[in-house]
């Protein structure tokens, strides 16, 4: 069996993933878990030796019990966050992913029978734009509205992002469903304040690989 495509490096990480955006009209297909309160993307990492459509086919494979098709490549994500568990934790991680819209047939029927790393069994849950439940990348909200024809590159500090969501806690404010106005205070906000509090650890999508 192939490796994932993680690489020690320096003091750190760097992670090569893939995801997929499955759409049935303004739905969405996520993944969650026994044990987390937020949805992430249907995906993992890239095995060495295979491209990223061959490993985003793969993972849907293995997530949904479905072999779907690529339609396009739809973003690049550059994410920076500190592990939270195992031989990673602590460590800064740099995760580049490749998240590609797949061809959805009218049957396509998902079943999930995969667990996270630390054994908490998922789900499939399909979302649109106004679920008011916490998921990610948090980008898919704003930019599946309405799809671009064109490849985005999005790059993410988890720090910030980390942040905010202890921040959404405290003061029970659902950042996701903010307006991109509303967004940008908030984070102004937070790095203003930013050296008053310690950075959580985690990348949002739990201890999934």
């Amino acid at each position: 069996m192939a490796s994932d495509c993680t690489v020690a490096i320096d003091n750190g990480y760097i992670n090569i993933r893939v995801g997929a955006i499955i759409m049935k009209g303004n739905k969405f297909l996520m993944v969650g878990n026994q044990k987390d309160e937020y949805l992430y993307s249907v995906g993992g990492r890239i095995q060495f030796g295979e491209s990223a459509e061959e490993a985003v086919v793969r993972e849907v494979f293995e997530g949904t019990g479905v072999r779907l098709e690529v339609d396009r490549l739809g973003f690049v994500h550059e994410n920076f966050f500190y592990g939270d568990y195992g031989k990673k934790e602590d460590k800064l991680i740099y995760e580049i992913s490749f998240f590609f819209y797949m061809k959805t047939p009218d049957d396509f029927e998902p079943v999930c029978d995969s667990f996270t790393d630390d054994e908490s069994k998922e789900r499939l849950i399909w979302v649109d734009e106004k679920s008011d439940i916490t998921y990610y990348p948090t980008f898919f909200r704003e930019e599946l509205r309405n799809p671009s024809s064109s490849v985005k590159h999005i790059v993410t500090d988890n720090a910030t992002q980390a942040q905010m969501i202890m921040y959404s806690k405290m003061f029970k404010i659902n950042f996701t469903k903010m307006e991109p106005y509303e967004f940008k205070t908030f984070t102004e906000i937070l790095q203003r304040y930013s050296d008053a509090f310690k950075v959580p650890k985690g990348n949002g999508r739990g201890k999934r690989k």
